[in-house]
């Protein structure tokens, strides 16, 4: 099987050793016929602590860590200016 990777925004690094990253997926509804954003929130390991809040990340399916987290940070692709 195939590991899942997503990108997306870190929105709280309050946790230890834990993110909470913000993902969007544009997905074309049937009945309206628009595109619609879909915004899921994983919470990923970072042992690092190197992600901060606004960071944009690369996220990757894990092993069960805990009984939230299954994902891990795998690259920060772009740092927050704040």
């Amino acid at each position: 099987m195939a590991l899942k990777e997503f990108v997306g925004v870190v929105v709280s690094d309050k946790m230890a050793k834990t993110r909470i990253v913000s993902v969007d997926e544009r997905v074309y509804h049937k009945t309206y016929k628009k595109v619609i954003t879909r915004t899921k929130r994983y919470p990923a390991q970072d042992i690092e602590f190197n992600a901060a809040q606004g960071d944009v990340v690369k996220i990757r399916q894990t092993r069960p860590i805990s009984k939230t987290v299954s994902w891990a940070i795998t690259d920060i692709l772009e740092k927050s200016s704040t």
